[in-house]
């Protein structure tokens, strides 16, 4: 995946946002999830603001970033503001609503099935990006912790029978990892 320079200058932003954040498992630094599903999505979808997306999908989930702060950067970046709307609503697509914090009166079954209703109804380009951040997320937790996979693959299995309208062949590419998933534990 080739980056324009107002890529580049975006993939800073989150490189700076998410900080010294380090994936769970690996201990790399966190930014590297979200560029591998921004290279994952180009493979299967184009257009304006979409690895954009992929790449800022955690942002206002797992960093100080908020939808506000989001949307006047990528106007700094010179993005223009039907893109930069497009962006933020990509992110805030992605963002989990349904969080401990938000709802404690719910618990985590309760909360996962809400967010999987809310998820089934997220543009389709978002739904094609939650595929490559679901692909590189199962790959990471089925080798590294096998006592939580299976929870997080019938977690993650809910999510996809909703999410049925984003590019079909990154959905069977991601449905192929899951089903690789189980088998592996």
């Amino acid at each position: 995946m080739v980056l324009s320079s107002q890529q580049k200058q975006f993939l800073n932003f989150v490189k700076e946002s998410h900080g010294s954040q380090k994936r769970k498992y690996t201990g790399e630094p966190y930014w590297n999830h979200v560029f591998r599903v921004a290279e994952l999505v180009s493979h299967y979808e184009r257009g304006e603001g979409i690895i954009e997306i992929a790449l800022g999908h955690d942002l206002i989930e797992d960093t100080q970033c908020t939808k506000e702060s989001l949307y006047q950067k990528l106007i700094e970046l010179e993005y223009t503001s039907s893109v930069a709307q497009r962006i933020t609503d990509g992110v805030c697509d992605l963002t989990d609503e349904y969080i401990k914090e938000a709802y404690p009166q719910l618990n985590r079954k309760e909360r996962k099935a809400k967010e999987a209703k809310r998820l089934s109804s997220i543009s389709p380009t978002s739904q094609s990006i939650k595929y490559a951040d679901l692909i590189d997320n199962v790959k990471s937790i089925v080798t590294y912790d096998k006592g939580f996979a299976r929870v997080y693959l019938d977690e993650k299995s809910q999510i996809l029978k909703g999410m049925r309208e984003g590019n079909k062949e990154l959905l069977k590419e991601c449905e192929k990892v899951m089903k690789e998933g189980y088998r592996y534990l």
